[in-house]
């Protein structure tokens, strides 16, 4: 039986990977990362440093990314509560400059996102509260960290929130240049 499934999104490098949770009448357990197993997936990041947040409903956390030689490749999972996930390219000389793919991540599936360091990551808390953790393939580096407004009109991201609350940081990103 496979322990993860995958799925690739439609910004090259993305996947929904999914494990097999084991149920029984105590809850469940799960084995999320497996260096063999997710090699095997073709995911050959050597992830550094594990990152958790908590956040409460309607929280706005992104969109953010370190640049080179520091990009940070994500792999991101909600452990508990819901949140919607985006992945945003970024990068004006690329093909799918400004396109975003997004899924909902949530406690009860224990599903994940991997996204590459080229794109840039952020999410939004839609239950209660969220606990939500990261592992980071480098580490933080102030002098390289970029983002960009999570409603910037280009990237067109229909954001599940009316009332988005964001912090000083977030608020003060820029739209991306586009012609």
């Amino acid at each position: 039986m496979e322990k993860f499934k995958t799925t690739p999104l439609a910004l090259p490098g993305v996947v929904l990977i999914e494990p097999r949770l084991r149920r029984d009448d105590r809850g469940f357990s799960v084995n999320v990362y497996n260096a063999a197993d997710f090699s095997s997936l073709g995911i050959r990041t050597v992830f550094v440093e594990d990152f958790t947040s908590f956040s409460g409903r309607n929280v706005v956390r992104g969109l953010h990314f370190q640049r080179a030689p520091h990009a940070q490749d994500k792999l991101v999972r909600c452990t508990k509560g819901e949140i919607f996930d985006v992945a945003v390219d970024c990068d004006p000389v690329s093909p799918t400059y400004g396109h975003h793919v997004s899924v909902r991540l949530n406690g009860d599936k224990q599903a994940m996102l991997y996204i590459p360091g080229k794109y840039a990551h952020g999410f939004c808390v839609v239950s209660d509260e969220a606990i939500v953790e990261y592992k980071l393939s480098d580490t933080y580096h102030a002098e390289l960290v970029g983002g960009a407004r999570f409603d910037d009109p280009f990237l067109d991201i229909t954001w599940p929130v009316s009332e988005p609350i964001l912090s000083e940081q977030d608020k003060s990103w820029a739209p991306l240049y586009h012609e």
